[in-house]
């Protein structure tokens, strides 16, 4: 098998460096006359003041089509953007006029804050291939959001280093874009280039008007074929293209040696240097590579209650070495998943594309090994202290009408444990309406002998196949789906996040939305139903379950949901029939504040104890902005379960953060977040604990002159409470850390 992955690697890094490199025709598009772009030859002042004469010449677009929540319909604003270049840089500048400025929604916060504020965007198809862009966004004062747009997903955590500039006036706002050209991925020709491109603007007030300098046709499954081409950017080039980031992080860790009653003890006391650092080793090549990296966050995850859960959670990734270039590792099973590397000590990664081969590959030494355990009912979970080598190849390729064909290779290893994943992936574009996405993937693996018994997992080397399958048929109004997967008892994928194996999944969903093109009391309605038949691998149901839902959205930012789900669910030899109605509500009218409000009601599985129970599940949620600076969100997540007419558990987790935001560069936050776990031990079968809390604080200081040069500052501490004492702090922790960008 090792023999003949190698011989495959080999073959797909002879194909991606060897071949050419050139842009898609579609059959669609073919007819679309490239605009285009003036070059200049001395920069511009990033100050949001449009005042420099090179505006006047530049490549000028009018949004001029609301594509949302009406259809394709004139806008009740004005926008124009123009384009230009010089051998560094690409400007971009946005004229949004307001019959109002004093409505205009905009506020000082961290980048990549969307918080509902006005704001112009981008997308830019650097590589002309119809199949991605990057969407480079700011608000009215500048605030800037960046991310990869892969089809229908959205990968956030890509952030790059560029200048902005918005001023608010009185016929509007206006706000200029400096983009490096080291900073973007793009085609690496000396002759003339062609990238797609579209701009948008956001208007919220009564509804969200969204509104393109192109008219939006939903019955085409392809979004970004429709976009303009806009010519230019010879000779560009992004330099040497290296970032050199060294970073200092110290920290001093007090805890309790015999907790709750013991005396604070020195846990940790720490200052560690470490260096991250990109180079563009050749073209459309990036090499990253990280030593003694500070991968520590400086936020709270999300609020996820973890009772009665019978299955592992997830968490999405933050760190700034993993989230960098995900996009190249993504497929339609959740394969590489980089959580699971919890502390590293070094990495590299490869990350690149050329003409219509794209590649992803990293390397991390890891010092702890995380695993989970999953079955086709629950799954468990357990962390090694031993240490791993993890590294994955991901190769992508370019076919035929804008569709897609993959592999990817996943290994880590370490001592007397392994496991290896390999497979194959398409995604395949049969018509503007219809689409095809498969995947096959095989696993090998080997716990250590100790693990395997007290986990009850196969002894020894074992191995199974994962497949996935998905066909959408898609119009302006409906959207019809059909999905298979079959994943094997003893598929394992110890680098990605499936903790779910051993079944046959059967499925369908069929979407009907009316969308208003007038002014009225509702944009969009949508009705929505679904099937899905789950068994084991030998046949017998695990789940057979159909629902319904509706969706109103409509004036003052309303959105209105209900649904309802009846299923028949097997798990532990028994067999449930239980029925669930889901209620959802959010407002955001005036852009000071928005609520939110989730309700679920119905039966549900006590999985501890294999019984029928009913429960509730309420989470309310509410964002608070006061003038230009303050901010403030509260989430609460409240479940109460009965079985059998008595109390089995309430449980509530809830957090409050507040920000204040000096200027666009710095803020300071507190996060506090309380978990109150009340069971009935009565109930149990087992015996349990009556009370579980915990109090979590946190206290940030944060200047960030762009994603890499930053000061954190922090404090935080931890609390806990059970049945035999009352809520006491167990340890606090300060941390500092410097981070500086060096580009050459």
């Amino acid at each position: 098998m090792l023999k003949a992955r190698s011989c495959l690697l080999t073959i797909l890094m002879f194909v991606f460096t060897c071949y050419p490199a050139y842009s898609v025709a579609l059959d669609e598009e073919d007819n679309k006359t490239p605009n285009k772009i003036p070059k200049i030859n001395s920069p511009v002042k990033i100050d949001g003041v449009l005042d420099e004469t090179v505006w006047d010449n530049a490549l000028k677009f009018q949004l001029n089509y609301e594509i949302s929540p009406r259809d394709n319909v004139p806008p009740p604003v004005k926008t124009e953007v123009m384009l230009t270049y010089d051998k560094s840089n690409f400007y971009i500048a946005f004229r949004a006029f307001d019959p109002d400025p004093s409505q205009i929604r905009a506020r000082l916060k961290d980048r990549d804050r969307e918080t509902g504020d006005d704001w112009v965007a981008v997308e830019l198809d650097t590589f002309n291939t119809e199949r991605d862009v990057i969407v480079l966004l700011a608000n009215p004062l500048g605030i800037q959001m960046d991310w990869i747009q892969l089809g229908a997903e959205v990968e956030m955590g890509w952030d790059i280093i560029w200048d902005t500039a918005g001023v608010i006036t009185d016929w509007g706002y206006s706000v200029e874009f400096a983009v490096p050209f080291s900073s973007l991925r793009f085609q690496r020709i000396k002759s003339t280039q062609i990238w797609g491109f579209n701009a948008i603007r956001l208007y919220p007030r009564d509804v969200r008007h969204q509104i393109w300098n192109i008219p939006y046709d939903r019955n085409n499954n392809c979004r970004f074929c429709q976009y303009v081409k806009i010519e230019g950017f010879e000779g560009v080039s992004p330099g040497r293209n290296i970032e050199i980031n060294p970073t200092l992080t110290a920290l001093t860790t007090q805890a309790r040696d015999n907790f709750p009653e013991g005396n604070f003890a020195s846990r940790d006391k720490e200052i560690d240097a470490g260096i991250n650092a990109r180079w563009s080793i050749m073209p459309n090549m990036t090499l990253s590579g990280t030593v003694n990296p500070d991968f520590s966050q400086v936020e709270a995850d999300s609020l996820q209650l973890d009772i009665n859960q019978p299955f592992a959670l997830f968490f999405q990734e933050r760190r700034p070495f993993f989230t960098e270039g995900v996009d190249y590792f993504n497929s339609q099973l959740n394969v590489v998943y980089t959580r699971t590397m919890r502390d590293p000590n070094w990495g590299m990664k490869l990350t690149g594309k050329q003409g219509l081969n794209a590649i992803g590959a990293f390397v991390v030494r890891d010092n702890v090994t995380n695993l989970i355990f999953p079955g086709s009912q629950s799954s468990n979970s357990t962390s090694l202290s031993s240490e791993n080598t993890s590294s994955v190849f991901r190769y992508r390729r370019d076919i035929w009408n804008n569709s897609r064909i993959g592999v990817i290779v996943t290994n880590r290893e370490g001592g007397d444990y392994f496991n290896r994943v390999i497979g194959f992936d398409g995604n395949f574009r049969l018509s503007r309406k219809d689409r095809i996405d498969a995947q096959w993937l095989g696993s090998s693996t080997s716990y250590p002998d100790h693990i395997a018994e007290s986990f009850g997992q196969p002894q020894d080397k074992f191995g199974d196949a994962a497949v996935t399958a998905a066909y959408t048929h898609g119009t302006r109004n409906f959207v019809f789906e059909l999905n298979y997967a079959n994943l094997g008892e003893n598929f394992r994928a110890d680098l990605g996040f499936i903790p779910q194996v051993g079944y046959r999944n059967y499925g369908t969903r069929a979407i009907y939305t009316w969308i208003n093109s007038e002014n009225s009391w509702w944009s969009n309605l949508r009705l929505l139903g679904y099937a899905v038949y789950t068994e084991d691998n030998e046949g017998h149901l695990l789940n057979k379950e159909f629902g319904s839902s509706f969706m109103y959205n409509g004036i003052y930012q309303t959105s209105f949901f209900v649904g309802t789900i009846h299923s028949s669910q097997h798990y532990n030899g028994l067999t449930f029939n239980l029925k669930q109605y889901d209620l959802r509500f959010n407002v955001d009218h005036s852009g000071a504040l928005s609520l939110g409000f989730v309700a679920t009601i119905g039966d549900r599985i006590d999985y501890a104890n294999t019984r029928k129970g009913s429960r509730i599940l309420l989470s309310p949620a509410a964002n608070l902005n006061l003038g230009r600076h303050f901010q403030m969100n509260f989430a609460h997540n409240y479940e109460k379960m009965r079985v059998e007419g008595a109390h089995l558990y309430t449980a509530n987790i809830s957090q409050a953060t507040l920000i204040y935001q000096f200027n666009p560069k710095a803020f300071i936050r507190s996060i506090i977040q309380y978990t109150n776990y009340d069971y009935n031990p009565a109930n149990y079968t087992f015996a349990v604990d009556e009370e579980y809390k915990q109090l979590s604080s946190q206290l940030l200081f944060s200047y960030k002159i762009n994603p890499r040069t930053v000061l954190f500052l922090g404090y935080a501490d931890n609390y806990f409470g059970e049945q035999e004492f009352s809520l006491s702090q167990k340890d606090y922790t300060f941390f500092v850390k410097i981070g500086y960008a060096w580009v050459l």
